[in-house]
């Protein structure tokens, strides 16, 4: 298993987000999103499940403007923060793709 850092678990506020790139095993860079919610930490893959694009469609904005739910500023596909399933939009039913994470000393580790 390999463990890379990926922030500082204190500059992720509650109801924000931050992306980072990182690469499977002999594979592309995939782009990922850590965030907190409800003073969790969560991270998934930065892709629909209705279409292959970024949540965040190049804005760095996750949240929906009342902050309960991740959006896809694409199709307005609304997730679950905590779960990753989509409650609505073309996908749902279906989740967004967990990526294991670790906090450790005040940092925040991508385990693959």
């Amino acid at each position: 298993m390999t463990k890379t850092k990926i922030a500082r678990a204190d500059a992720v506020a509650e109801g924000k987000a931050v992306k980072f790139t990182f690469q499977r095993e002999k594979g592309k860079p995939v782009e990922g999103f850590l965030a907190r919610f409800q003073g969790k930490l969560v991270a998934y893959e930065n892709k629909c499940r209705h279409l292959p694009v970024s949540l965040d469609f190049f804005s760095g904005k996750f949240f929906t403007p009342d902050g309960a739910h991740f959006i896809c500023q694409n199709h307005n596909a609304i997730y679950e923060p905590l779960t990753g399933l989509c409650v609505r939009g073309p996908c749902e039913g279906q989740s967004l793709k967990v990526l294991e994470i670790e906090e450790a000393e005040g940092d925040v580790w991508l385990l693959t």
